[in-house]
């Protein structure tokens, strides 16, 4: 198959007539479900909401972000930013929700959190074809068709009774949320307002610029800290992507200057340089109410979080709306026990969508849950599941969840090392000699491939833009 080649011209796909039922009204749930609903099939959506509330969850709304309202790079030169264009084409519920609730975030895509949610629970109680049921699921269903959409804190039984139903230990990693504070405890006579690289204009973030000597006090302090400790029969398997800020300052004492305090692209405008460390602080709601710590998940205990975070200049009279806590992330070994169409290999009829099935972020759990919508939908109907596009970031990620290691498996984001190389006709071009393509051309080349087939593909499986 070529990198924009696509399965013969057939009608789109249609559901009329069938029924699938979705468990769980997080993203990945909620754009299953819409997704099967707008194509003619009738749904039943279960979300335990009221009735029991995991531990980092605090909202009835369905789709609620708990981690960061940050959905990432907003821009095709970015694999998240090439993955949210595709879901726009596709008729994706999430970015209509993201695209309604934006906040400013400099380059990336952000929302506030809150109406995101209501935007997306509106939507789906509105839909004439969507049921939502309020309950909790204790094990697997047996209806014909099922998309298991629980998330990353899916209840003990429902876990026990997936885990028994794959034969398999449960993989579980521990996800950390950052901190929240009121903007108007910041004392903005420290920190200045800018984003990096652009040099004209107020920009989307708050900055707190540190010496030497600051930076380095806060760096003990946080590896002397004391930490909410983990159940004696769990290990500490922390995704890479999302590491506690204190675990990575006891990896080394610059390591966090060189991620998410790094200053590279900031100038102190006091001094007109260049600050040895920075805190960015990021929009957490439209209002401007609330900021974010960008990069400070934190197991930290409560108390350790007001010491330490206050000691921070800009920071010594810090109100905390949210502090951050620390959440078990469960998923399958995807590689071992999911087919290419996102169905558990030793049921069918039951496919599994967004975190659980072994992607991080709310980005790709929704992409995961617009797969599994439409793979499921297609098995209800008897058609055949029309695969995304080589060289899509859609196919990039199952790709990743079906091709992984599955002696090592874990979560990933999306990135363009997940993507296919680009042909011999791009790379050699009309001579035939390999030529070196800089990285910048290389993310422009693969992102037009992609979009490509994705135009192409939304013709098959009958999405519009949203």
């Amino acid at each position: 198959m070529s990198e924009t080649s696509q399965p013969d011209a057939t009608p789109p796909v249609n559901f009329a007539g069938t029924h699938v039922l979705v468990v769980g009204a997080g993203l990945a749930g909620c754009e299953a479900a819409w997704q099967i609903a707008e194509r003619g099939g009738a749904v039943t959506l279960v979300e335990m909401k009221p009735d029991q509330m995991s531990p980092a969850h605090e909202s009835k709304d369905m789709a609620e972000l708990v981690c960061s309202n940050s959905l990432r790079g907003a821009g095709l030169h970015n694999a998240a930013g090439l993955l949210k264009e595709e879901m726009r084409l596709l008729g994706s519920l999430t970015l209509r929700a993201a695209d309604a609730t934006a906040v400013p975030a400099g380059r990336a895509l952000a929302v506030d959190r809150h109406d995101f949610s209501r935007f997306i629970t509106e939507a789906v109680h509105g839909h004439p074809r969507i049921q939502v049921e309020n309950r909790v699921v204790e094990e697997i269903p047996d209806d014909d068709t099922v998309v298991l959409a629980t998330g990353p804190l899916t209840a003990s039984s429902l876990a026990a009774s997936l885990q028994s139903l794959l034969g398999d230990t449960s993989l579980y990693f521990y996800d950390a949320i950052a901190p929240t504070v009121y903007a108007d405890s910041i004392d903005m006579s420290v920190a200045f307002r800018a984003s990096r690289y652009e040099e004209e204009g107020e920009g989307d973030y708050v900055n707190l610029p540190l010496s030497r000597e600051d930076y380095e006090r806060f760096v003990s302090a946080l590896v002397d800290a004391d930490t909410v400790p983990l159940h004696s029969f769990e290990a500490a398997l922390y995704f890479e992507g999302c590491l506690p800020i204190e675990e990575m300052a006891r990896r080394g004492p610059q390591t966090l200057s060189f991620g998410p305090m790094k200053p590279v692209g900031l100038r102190d405008p006091r001094t007109g340089k260049r600050p040895f460390a920075v805190v960015q602080l990021r929009h957490e709601d439209r209002g401007g109410i609330l900021y974010n710590l960008v990069g400070f998940q934190t197991k930290l205990r409560i108390s350790d979080q007001k010491e330490i975070l206050r000691r921070l200049p800009g920071l010594e009279k810090a109100v905390f709306a949210r502090f951050g806590t620390v959440h078990r992330n469960t998923y399958v070994n995807a590689p071992l026990n999911l087919a290419p169409n996102l169905e558990v290999k030793a049921r069918n009829g039951l496919f599994l969508a967004g975190q659980m099935a072994g992607v991080e972020g709310y980005v790709e759990s929704a992409a995961l849950g617009w797969l599994a919508g439409i793979s499921a939908g297609c098995s209800a109907s008897g058609q055949s599941f029309p695969e995304p596009p080589m060289g899509s970031a859609h196919a990039a990620l199952v790709g990743h969840l079906i091709n992984g290691n599955p002696d090592n498996f874990q979560p990933m984001n999306v990135n363009f090392g997940l993507f296919p190389p680009l042909s011999d006709a791009v790379v050699r071009g009309p001579s035939g000699k390999r030529k070196k393509i800089p990285r910048a051309d290389k993310s422009r080349l693969m992102a037009e491939r992609a979009i490509e087939g994705v135009t192409k593909y939304r013709d098959i499986v009958g999405g519009v833009a949203s």
